[in-house]
């Protein structure tokens, strides 16, 4: 069983950053990619960002893209997601995924979930 432990999530004004990180525990084997999704109240959840094995690949969500950076930790069991000049639209819970197979934006391919994080976007 793997665990994902999200961090860094919080209140932060229009424009401003947050740096969110996934530490990935347990029986982990062999390579997996890593991911971002989120849920605002009354949505459904949407995927934000995933990133492959290496660390040599990278896919975003239209609405984050210039603004969001996902990256891998040096040890490959943590990612995280520097997400800067913030809107109000990006308030929502944030959780980490990890997937055996290969990464897309699709929330059914992603076997691992964590608890997720809370980011409020104050206007």
């Amino acid at each position: 069983q793997v665990q994902l432990v999200e961090s860094g999530g919080g209140p932060v004004q229009a424009g401003g950053s947050l740096r969110l990180s996934c530490a990935a525990s347990g029986r982990i084997f062999g390579s997996y990619a890593m991911g971002w999704f989120r849920q605002g109240t009354g949505k459904e959840r949407e995927f934000v960002a995933a990133i492959s094995w290496s660390g040599g690949s990278t896919r975003y969500a239209d609405s984050v893209k210039g603004r969001f950076t996902i990256s891998r930790g040096n040890a490959k069991n943590t990612v995280y997601l520097q997400m800067n000049s913030l809107k109000p639209e990006d308030t929502a819970v944030y959780y980490c995924t990890a997937t055996r197979s290969t990464y897309n934006g699709l929330a059914q391919t992603y076997e691992y979930w964590g608890q997720g994080t809370q980011v409020t976007v104050s206007s």
